[in-house]
């Protein structure tokens, strides 16, 4: 994925045209769904700022999990030839993100998802459940 340009667009099976942060957002969650998170969310920021295409959200129910999700996203991506511009959360493990530029991994434990409410933040945002 990392040869290809935040603007590529792709064909999917479907013959639906996809960009790259599109797909890279989706793998995202589908790799935290592999470690066991929940409630994942897709929020789809295109239109709305130029900070970032997509959010991705994902509830760790402990400290454990939110690492061990953390560590395989950022291991399984880098096979896939991307590696995030920067990390936050590691030493705490209560909201740990993990910025691929034009998609930003938020990983929560659930007291800090309530607190921090980014769906309601970004309430415009078209939303897709992961599950």
């Amino acid at each position: 994925m990392s040869n290809l340009k935040k603007d590529d667009i792709y064909t999917a099976d479907h013959g639906k045209e996809v960009e790259i942060g599109e797909l890279l957002a989706k793998r995202s969650a589908e790799l935290a769904l592999e470690k066991k998170c929940e409630e994942i969310k897709i929020l789809d920021l295109r239109g709305l700022t130029s900070v970032t295409d997509f959010f991705v959200i994902a509830t760790a129910d402990s400290e454990r999990k939110a690492k061990a999700a953390a560590e395989h996203l950022i291991d399984e991506l880098k096979e896939d030839g991307e590696r995030p511009m920067h990390i936050e959360g590691m030493d705490s493990m209560h909201w740990i993100l993990l910025d691929y530029i034009n998609v930003v991994v938020h990983i929560f434990m659930p007291d800090e998802r309530r607190f921090y409410d980014l769906e309601s933040l970004w309430s415009d945002a078209p939303v897709m459940t992961v599950s």
